[in-house]
């Protein structure tokens, strides 16, 4: 799977999650946050998400701290 780490309008990092076969750039013009923090790949491994990579065309690689940031998510999906 691939995935865009957006920063929303109150400055939180909201990823959107997305199959390998969408573009990133395709799904970034679908989305209207301004600021994208990170992008990459995400894998489920064993209870964790790990993210690497980076996204052609956007600029931005996958920060180490994002599979925490999108298993918070998952877990909490309210925040």
């Amino acid at each position: 799977m691939k995935y865009i780490m957006f920063e929303d309008f109150s400055g939180d990092p909201v990823p959107v999650i997305f199959p390998k076969r969408i573009d990133f750039l395709e799904l970034r013009e679908q989305i209207p946050y301004p600021t994208v923090l990170s992008a990459g790949y995400v894998q489920l491994r064993g209870e964790t998400f790990a993210c690497h990579g980076e996204a052609r065309g956007l600029g931005v690689e996958a920060n180490p701290k994002d599979g925490e940031i999108i298993g918070q998510r998952f877990t909490n999906p309210e925040d």
